[in-house]
């Protein structure tokens, strides 16, 4: 008896399978690798040039919900999906092909560089997904610490070829970056929370990041807007280090401009005089002057109370920010559908979303790791903040200005103004809406 090794005999049956469903058909892999120890998807594609996408789908087996790699296992190694196409967006209006350029902490020393590192992988798997699709991306990522030297950063291989250039994290490198680009001819996406603003002299720099102040004020018009027929009712947390007091004062002074009354009322007070805040013939909005939980489930205890009492009156909650951390702990996710609460912010894990589930299951399969639980989800920005610039430069080459708001976004959605004399800025805006029957939806500004 001859016995045939376990290498051999998979690539004898998968050239018998081949030659078995037609014998003219020509071979659709390239060869048959043995997963090491420790390897991943992303790491097999890159190392034999081809997309995940393609690996995955010339492996159907890696579909399978909490399918793992092994080691040992052999696996199918495709042809790439696509040629590559030489012509660059540099020069010319539009083409098939960008020079992408990362510029971030990307390290595990400390929080700021795992988070970058998380927010790049979200950046490769919509690269990945492009990549699929024809898109020819070159993508040159440089580690930029704190103390790194930005300079000798800059003359990393590649980074003066860019289209598009991702970072910094910290401010102090934002001016020598943006000049850069400025320079060279490249967009600057700056995509996190910094102090510099050479946003409003430099035409090339795309900033992502708000400040509170513009946030405050979009979100009171918008409040306005959508809200001028209701009664407000201000209650009063007795909260001392509570920030919210700077939003809640200037959207009284504009409802007082717009002569739209309202009440206040304090947590403390008995639910005689509670009750007293809210009209019984308008529906009532209800805005505390805290993001914090314990005021919060407080107020809600309170209203709970007031609707016992007087079933007719008609209660919507208008929150914060920091209330979807809240969602699925003490059952708010019920009380901000019963109460009908709309929360503003600029970005929203979904959950329950079946493009963010399978997307999380991607980044699992890819990496070996769960996504950190932060708010945003930073491996979510990355793939939508690549997705959006990328395919935009695509269409649009040097014309492009970010002004069509992103409505395939998985978390982060993204729109942005011209600043006189300088670049542009995001002014994008959502509302989640928890809506009574027990659902969620979100408006987009």
């Amino acid at each position: 008896m001859i016995y045939l090794s376990k290498k051999l005999l998979v690539i004898l049956l998968a050239s018998a399978f081949s030659l078995g469903v037609n014998a003219q058909q020509v071979k659709k892999w390239q060869e048959m690798h043995k997963v090491k120890k420790s390897e991943t998807i992303f790491g097999i594609a890159k190392k034999y040039g081809i997309t995940v996408s393609d690996l995955i789908n010339a492996n159907p087996d890696m579909n399978i919900s909490g399918y793992e790699l092994k080691k040992g296992d052999y696996i199918f190694i495709p042809y790439p999906s696509s040629k590559k196409n030489s012509n660059a967006i540099q020069g010319s209006a539009k083409s098939n092909t960008i020079n992408v350029a990362v510029a971030l902490p990307l390290h595990n020393v400390d929080g700021d560089g795992l988070r970058m590192i998380e927010y790049y992988r979200g950046m490769l798997m919509a690269c990945d997904e492009m990549r699929a699709e024809g898109i020819n991306i070159h993508l040159t990522a440089v580690n930029t610490p704190i103390e790194g030297n930005i300079y000798a950063t800059l003359a990393h291989k590649g980074v003066d070829k860019s289209d598009i250039i991702f970072g910094p994290l910290y401010t102090k490198q934002v001016k020598p970056l943006a000049n850069f680009a400025m320079d060279h001819g490249a967009k600057l996406v700056i995509p996190f929370s910094i102090m510099a603003n050479d946003v409003n002299t430099n035409p090339n720099v795309f900033q992502v990041y708000q400040s509170p102040e513009q946030t405050n004020a979009s979100v009171i018009s918008q409040f306005i807007y959508r809200f001028n027929n209701y009664h407000i009712v201000f209650i009063d947390c007795n909260d001392k280090n509570s920030d919210k007091g700077i939003f809640t004062f200037e959207l009284r002074k504009q409802l007082e401009g717009k002569k739209i009354g309202y009440n206040i009322t304090n947590l403390t007070s008995s639910l005689t005089m509670f009750s007293k805040a809210f009209s019984t013939t308008k529906p009532n909005m209800v805005i505390l002057n805290t993001g914090r939980s314990p005021e919060l489930t407080h107020a809600i205890n309170k209203l709970d109370q007031l609707q016992n009492q007087n079933n007719t009156i008609a209660i919507s909650l208008f929150g914060y920010t920091e209330w979807l951390m809240y969602v699925n702990y003490n059952q708010n996710n019920a009380k901000f559908c019963k109460y009908d609460a709309y929360i503003p912010t600029l970005s929203y894990y979904n959950s329950y979303s079946s493009k963010v589930r399978t997307f999380e299951n991607q980044y699992r399969l890819w990496f070996k790791s769960e996504i950190m639980d932060y708010l945003p989800r930073f491996a979510l920005m990355g793939y939508d903040h690549a997705m959006f610039f990328v395919k935009g430069i695509i269409k649009d080459g040097k014309n492009f200005t970010g002004a069509d708001a992103d409505k395939n976004k998985l978390q982060t959605p993204l729109h942005f103004r011209k600043i006189k004399n300088g670049g542009y800025q995001n002014c994008s805006l959502s509302f989640v809406h928890f809506n009574r029957n027990n659902t969620i939806s979100t408006i987009d500004f």
